[in-house]
């Protein structure tokens, strides 16, 4: 007998009934004031999904950020939410009409442990609003209080995590890393007790949805084989409605899963970003970046370089990256393969094979990346050598990720001043061994200087927010209540392409501005 399955009518728009069972409304805090136009798909599922609960209250809410550029994009009053009224709602003081505040059921492999239950324990996700685009966006609050997922843990975020994750996801968002984005900061007027006593604050966060591999992995780990086919569904019909019609559509979607991820991993690569703690619960399967907690942009360049404090045995490294992401891929297929109806065989070659292609589809999105980088418009197979070479150079020299990659675009054009790029390298003939050889490859293909200059500039970032700075800024905002730091640092960062007036917004890291660990936060 084959088992429905739900469309995405019945699923995103919710006309069918086709879901029971789930709890009546909560008794909310609410506002008249239309501030979102929420079109609540996730919170129609049935309730065993999350746990509704309303934001637990803070003290003193005040604004430090809003996002007025994404405020546009989600076609939303930045004007009102400023106001006492407004950042009531992005403090949970006041949950607006219309949102249906719950907390996620998810599980997960962290470095590489089962867990069978996590779950949101200190994020509500109040709503989905669509945007001027047509797209669906979840609206959560993060560092809202304990929610039944919390495992003793008091559900509020530090000043200090709010600020690096609204600075970095907005960073990689125009570096053009698919990510979850900051659409408002807000302090609580309380304290957070963690290895310190400090500020408390809140994270208002976009994303297409915060649906993640342990998503499947808690109802799997549950054995309620249902509930993975309603999710399977509902991830179709909001993100890859293509697949629908597929002869074997939760095969499909794994496939388009696995082709995301290929190309954000490449992404994180390309710039040096280091997520840090990607374990399942931390992999979307929208393909984006998501929970910015111990991560960080390298300044000089290892492969094997790591800062989360809490990765001691270096999983989550550099390098490893992009077959952790596969590793995390083959827990999504186990899921999938459960609900997949005819021939289980052809189904399990079809898991395989696209678990299998997760790699090959990386190395072409990274090699074209890579190619892009040198400045190279027409790809050759021997080009992933020619960038191999450069990299295992700065390796063996310390030279700077950022710096080099943008120093390329003076050093191209011949009898150029090459000083400031070679500079970087502990032996910096070897740099220019290699240029030489760069520099012929692209007068191979045009001779025209201005234009390699120009390509180069345009993929090569002159800033990213490194390490120290962003700590700078955090301990400004938490000592002195100093956010000036902070609205610099995020406009510099948010023009990656452009030249800083101030040039410390460049430099790598002084040796003792150096910082070898960042946290997690919680």
């Amino acid at each position: 007998m084959s088992r429905k399955r739900y469309t995405p009518e019945q699923i995103v728009r919710g006309r069918s009934g086709a879901f029971t069972g789930i709890s009546s409304p909560l008794e909310l805090r609410s506002m008249d004031h239309p501030v979102f136009a929420f079109d609540n798909t996730y919170a129609r599922l049935p309730e065993q999904f999350y746990a509704r609960l309303p934001p637990t209250s803070v003290q003193s809410p005040k604004l430090i950020k809003m996002n007025e550029g994404l405020a546009k994009a989600l076609e939303l009053d930045a004007e009102f939410l400023a106001t006492e009224q407004g950042v009531a709602v992005l403090a949970g003081n006041n949950v607006p009409a219309g949102a249906d505040p719950l907390a996620m059921a998810y599980a997960g492999h962290q470095f590489g442990g089962w867990v069978p239950q996590l779950g949101d324990g200190r994020a509500i996700l109040l709503g989905e609003i669509v945007d001027k685009d047509g797209k669906r966006r979840d609206v959560q609050l993060k560092g809202a209080g304990p929610t039944p997922f919390s495992r003793s843990g008091d559900g509020r975020s530090a000043l200090g995590p709010v600020l690096r994750e609204y600075i970095v996801s907005e960073a990689m968002y125009v570096l053009g890393v698919p990510t979850t984005r900051a659409f408002a900061a807000v302090s609580t007027g309380e304290r957070v007790i963690r290895e310190t006593v400090l500020p408390g604050a809140i994270l208002t966060r976009v994303a297409a949805s915060h649906i993640r591999v342990g998503t499947f992995q808690f109802f799997v780990a549950r054995n309620e084989m249902d509930s993975v086919r309603i999710l399977a569904d509902y991830v179709i019909a909001r993100h890859y409605p293509e697949v629908a019609d597929d002869d074997c559509p939760y095969m499909a979607l794994l496939e388009a899963i696995v082709s995301a991820h290929a190309q954000l991993v490449a992404k994180w690569q390309l710039v040096g970003f280091i997520h840090g703690v990607m374990n399942t619960d931390n992999t979307t399967v929208s393909g984006e970046t998501i929970d910015y907690g111990p991560c960080a942009f390298m300044d000089t360049y290892h492969p094997d370089t790591v800062y989360s404090s809490i990765d001691r045995y270096r999983r989550y490294s550099y390098a490893n990256q992009p077959s952790i992401a596969q590793w995390n891929l083959v827990q999504l297929a186990k899921c999938l393969i459960h609900v997949v109806e005819g021939d289980a065989d052809v189904a399990l070659s079809r898991a395989q094979k696209a678990v299998d292609s997760f790699l090959a589809q990386f190395e072409g999105h990274y090699s074209d990346g890579l190619a892009r980088k040198l400045g190279l418009a027409d790809p050759r197979p021997d080009d992933a050598r020619l960038g191999k070479d450069l990299l295992d150079c700065m390796a063996e020299n310390d030279a700077d990720f950022t710096l080099t990659f943008h120093g390329l675009a003076s050093a191209s054009i011949e009898n150029g001043d090459t000083s400031d790029v070679s500079a970087l390298f502990a032996n910096p003939d070897e740099f220019e061994s290699w240029a030489g050889e760069w520099r012929a490859r692209l007068k191979e293909e045009t001779p025209d200087t201005q234009e390699i200059f120009q390509r180069l500039r345009a993929e090569n970032p002159a800033v990213i927010p490194r390490n120290h700075l962003v700590e700078e800024v955090i301990r400004a905002a938490e000592g002195q209540g100093d956010y000036a730091p902070f609205e610099k640092l995020l406009a510099v960062v948010t023009s990656p392409f452009k030249t800083p007036e101030e040039g410390r917004y460049m430099r790598p890291p002084r040796p003792d501005q150096i910082v070898r660990q960042t946290f997690c936060g919680t």
